[in-house]
């Protein structure tokens, strides 16, 4: 995956917007390919410039279903939790038209309560 140099290095350059077009291309590959499938947030990001994000808060089924549409193995999903272990973070990643994608799922996290009840 390509990125950035160090802010503060002698390398350091802007980016062009033609720098992007690999994610902005796979973008509109997965829109074409798959229109019907829920509509993500959206990150392309001048420090991961080779990466398209895509991102659900609160819909998990959203996930899953890009998630087999990208034909991401279940296997190859990361687990985490932030907030104090109240928000569950699901992330897998593959390429897509040149791009590196990374597919994030934001939800909260069941606990279960005495009664057994969730």
């Amino acid at each position: 995956m390509t990125t950035r140099k160090d802010f503060g290095s002698q390398e350091f350059r802007p980016l062009t917007l033609g720098e992007l077009s690999t994610p902005v291309l796979a973008l509109h590959a997965l829109a074409t390919v798959h229109a019907s499938l829920p509509a993500p947030s959206l990150s392309i990001s001048t420090i991961y410039p080779d990466q398209l994000s895509l991102q659900f808060f609160g819909d998990l089924a959203a996930f899953e279903a890009w998630r087999e549409a990208l034909s991401i193995e279940p296997g190859g999903i990361e687990y985490g939790e932030q907030s104090g272990g109240r928000t569950r973070v699901l992330t897998g990643y593959t390429e897509y038209a040149g791009a590196r994608i990374r597919l994030t799922a934001y939800g909260d996290v069941l606990i279960a309560t005495a009664g057994g009840g969730a």
